[in-house]
């Protein structure tokens, strides 16, 4: 395995583009003629030593790099305001005119790449992992596919379009989604189902659309999957996203282990919070309210303020990770605030050229924020130690490695949550609500998973199917004391929220393995702070040049889901909360 410096803060301040060694200083995308002669001139050149090899990759790298960062900043534009069509129509022209014409080409380089006799030259600790994703790959490509990719890609966009222009109006004035979930925070309770009904019955008014959306994607990826020889779309999606370490049956075991082991602990947190809250039932807009009554947490003001805020908090633990935030300011690498026409959620998009990513948020001013921010604040400080890789691909490990990073800092950085909270009461709060949120994560990550699965083994269900199995895998894992009395019409639509299901179809289950191993990331912190964090960089720091497994490894960790791991990092939350 090539084994890597320890990172530099220089690394981290560094603003400029490394230089190109293939493509012209000066090249930007502007349409196909433009970059096909780069991709003709990989496919012809001739390759007669293992070194040229090594150059024919790195050249390759740099091309692919170059086109990735260009699409980055066509989907970032987009998000940030969806409501401009010239932005929708950079990203479809991209989406439409390129990419289209690259897959060809991708599949003929990774041929030509295969069939090399110099490839036995390459050193296998260093290429083992990339040369397996590259097979896999070449396995699965099927030339009918590619105009199926784009017309997905086209209708995933309209998920977010519609998402973004939701809007509901409380006290007179309108609110985004974002804005109008702070009141489910408010005591008031009359507040809080005022504004849950309304948040339930604006989204109601897509729900029709979104199915319809959603029964669509579902026969495109089906064919997918059909076209490259596979039974359904889960068994074709294992091998693209790379999953070479589980099988489907290791998240069906994972799904009973949450089953058995979390969602009884959940329950109690129902249970105990109906008695705090006085309530002779919990209904569903009674759940993230803080069960004290106190008014919910204000742990900033404005997006800047959750920067500048974020920055200390990463300055205190490392200078290295505060020096990655304030490099992103002062590229103008970040978009924090919710607002009418934003898309929903949040993200952090690696720029496989320059390095430094872009982070994208929809902040108002919760303790939610502040966890997000965190979260895609660790996927950053991941770009930025993978940022000196020579491959694009060893830039991008797999989510089940890319979530460890953002999960891991989410804990970690708690020690230094004083800066958000400087009341010691409302530092508890802070710190017991997000903890709790954390083994809430493995309930929720089943549901969806184990609703993915069903759906993808059951492509042509009805959409009555469809809801009837969602509120039977829902009520298996969640909300098992709340009463539902009255709300029976919006329980089917609730999985609508999910924008992975839309997006990035079986991008999720990834999420619970690795709040695991963040668990115990945190665990080894609390013991030794020092090794503990330099255990954590050193793992991120080898991107995807490692399997999973010794990726885990290197950060002191194991890459395990079985029921007894779970019940004992379970336990060790449980234990901290107590400690409050």
């Amino acid at each position: 395995m090539m084994q890597l410096a320890e990172p530099t803060a220089e690394s981290a301040t560094d603003t400029s583009r490394p230089p190109r060694h293939f493509l012209p200083e000066n090249f930007v995308v502007t349409d196909w003629t433009a970059i096909e002669p780069f991709f003709q001139e990989l496919q012809h050149r001739p390759i007669y030593t293992p070194a040229e090899l090594e150059r024919w990759l790195l050249d390759r790298s740099e091309l692919e790099s170059v086109l990735s960062e260009d699409l980055a900043w066509r989907y970032i534009r987009m998000t940030c305001d969806t409501q401009d069509p010239t932005r929708a129509e950079a990203f479809q022209y991209f989406v439409n005119e390129v990419e289209p014409q690259v897959a060809p080409y991708d599949h003929a380089l990774n041929e030509k790449m295969l069939a090399s006799e110099h490839l036995a030259g390459l050193d296998e600790r260093r290429y083992g992992v990339f040369l397996r994703s590259v097979r896999r790959a070449s396995e699965i490509y099927r030339a009918e596919n590619i105009p199926l990719k784009t017309e997905i890609s086209t209708k995933q966009q309209q998920y977010a379009a519609t998402v973004g222009a939701m809007n509901v109006t409380l006290d007179g004035r309108e609110r985004t989604l974002p804005q109008a979930a702070d009141r489910l925070k408010n005591p008031d309770r009359t507040v809080r189902e005022t504004a849950w009904r309304a948040i339930q019955a604006r989204r109601l008014q897509d729900a029709k659309p979104l199915d319809e959306l959603f029964t669509e994607l579902i026969a495109l990826r089906n064919q997918v999957a059909l076209n490259a020889g596979f039974a359904n779309f889960r068994d074709y999606m294992f091998a693209a996203l790379g999953r070479f370490d589980y099988t489907p049956q290791d998240c069906f075991n994972f799904h009973q282990a949450i089953r058995e082991t979390v969602v009884p602990l959940i329950d109690d947190f129902d249970l105990e919070r109906r008695q705090d809250l006085n309530l002779p039932a919990l209904r569903p807009w009674d759940l993230d309210v803080d069960p004290s009554g106190q008014p919910p947490l204000q742990p900033f003001g404005t997006g800047e303020e959750l920067l500048e805020k974020t920055i200390t908090v990463f300055q205190n633990l490392d200078s290295y990770l505060g020096d990655c935030l304030r490099t992103m300011r002062q590229m103008g690498h970040l978009d924090l605030e919710s607002r009418k026409g934003k898309a929903p959620g949040g993200y952090n998009y690696p720029l496989d050229e320059t390095g430094v990513p872009f982070i994208f948020m929809n902040a108002t001013s919760s303790l939610r924020d502040v966890v997000t921010m965190l979260h895609e604040g660790g996927h950053a400080v991941h770009s930025f130690l993978t940022r000196g890789l020579p491959l694009g691909a060893d830039k991008h490990p797999p989510s089940e490695v890319a979530e460890l990073a953002s999960m891991s800092m989410e804990l970690m950085s708690m020690d230094q949550w004083h800066v958000f909270f400087p009341d010691a009461e409302d530092l508890r709060r802070a710190k017991k609500t997000h903890l709790e949120s954390v083994l809430e994560t493995f309930p929720w990550v089943a549901t969806i998973d184990k609703f993915q699965h069903w759906v993808y083994e059951n492509p042509t269900h009805t959409e009555t199917e469809r809801h009837a199995r969602w509120v039977q895998i829902f009520d298996e894992f969640n909300q098992r004391t709340v009463d539902w009395t009255g709300l029976e019409a919006f329980k089917p639509y609730l999985w609508q929220k999910q924008l992975h299901l839309y997006e990035v179809p079986f991008y999720y289950i990834e999420y619970a393995m690795a709040q695991l191993g963040a668990i115990a990331v945190w665990r080894n912190y609390r013991q030794n702070p020092a090794e503990g964090l330099a255990a954590y960089k050193r793992a991120l720091a080898l991107g995807y040049t490692a399997p999973i497994g010794q990726i885990y490894a290197a950060a002191g960790i194991r890459f395990d889901f079985s029921t007894e791991y779970l019940r004992t990092l379970a336990d060790f939350v449980r234990e901290e909360m107590a400690a409050l």
